[in-house]
């Protein structure tokens, strides 16, 4: 197993808490120049702070707010593991703290349509990166966690749960719904732009190939498209012959491509698409795959 050094080990805290610090400013500002003004709420406790501060006044957000977290961590600590806590509470904190600067920051008094889109955009890309630097703000998803071990729901569904109960109760507490419908569509643009910050803009899939030319169909697709592929073995399951699945990952742009070639040298194949978020690759896996641009190009 490769260990980091103790300055590799250093290097990675120093970027992620960077990375921390830098959404959980996006994200604050978000809130106080555009959800705010616009009495617009996220989802999850952060909305429910929003309520609690729109009740109560805005300069006890950030107490809100992390009172609210602490069970969550708390949770995290005895459930999950004790490294994401300490990540959890720097992010709460950093993200309390900034929201607690930008106080006086000024409003963004304009069309509530911009409000929705650029605010849920800003909001989404800080929360965003904040998770993708091992950080959370908002301990409704380690809720749903323990409830999909626990009951079998998944962490999607729990959350849809409690964000729609949180956008109602809005909506009910202060008896306008366009309020709470608008919130829930900066959620929805939160939360397209927090996937897109996680995940990337890539669009990857991932192809599987049941074939009776596997051999034949390999050297075609690497040396017409220049695609890295995998062999797997497999067993049909009416026939129970072995045969060689081929497991490739490619770019939308050459998917088309690829499934000419397969159908044209094998009309009676099976191929398999599905979507990936995100591919991690080693470091002499990279340089292959750099090699082989090189040469596709």
């Amino acid at each position: 197993m490769v260990q980091l050094s103790t300055s590799q080990k250093i290097w990675k805290q120093v970027v992620n808490y960077s990375g921390m610090a830098i959404g959980a400013f996006f994200a604050a500002l978000a809130i106080r120049i555009f959800l705010i003004p616009n009495a617009l709420i996220d989802g999850g406790v952060i909305g429910v702070s929003l309520i609690l501060a729109r009740l109560y006044g805005s300069t006890y957000l950030s107490l809100f707010l992390l009172l609210l977290n602490l069970p969550f961590i708390f949770m995290a600590y005895h459930f999950i593991r004790r490294s994401f806590v300490i990540h959890m509470f720097v992010a709460v904190l950093l993200f309390a703290a900034f929201l607690s600067l930008l106080q006086e920051a000024p409003s963004f008094n304009a069309d509530p349509l911009e409000a929705i889109v650029i605010g849920g955009a800003i909001l989404g890309a800080g929360a965003g990166l904040i998770i993708r630097c091992g950080g959370c703000t908002d301990g409704t998803e380690i809720l749903a966690i323990l409830i999909n071990r626990k009951k079998g729901f998944t962490v999607g569904q729990v959350v849809f749960v409690i964000n729609i109960l949180v956008f109602g109760a809005y909506g009910w507490i202060f008896q306008d719904w366009h309020i709470a419908l608008r919130s829930l569509m900066t959620y929805i643009v939160a939360f397209k732009m927090m996937d897109i910050v996680i995940a990337g803009l890539e669009e990857l899939k991932s192809v599987l190939i049941m074939c009776s030319k596997p051999e034949l169909l390999s050297k075609i697709i690497t040396h017409e498209l220049g695609l890295g592929l995998t062999f797997i073995k497999g067993k049909g399951g009416y026939s129970g012959e072995d045969r060689d699945i081929l497991f490739i990952i490619v770019e939308r742009l050459d998917l088309a491509e690829l499934k000419e070639i397969v159908l044209r040298e094998d009309p009676y194949s099976f191929i398999a698409i599905e979507n990936l978020h995100e591919v991690a690759y080693g470091r002499s896996a990279s340089m292959a795959m750099r090699r082989k641009v090189r040469k596709k190009r």
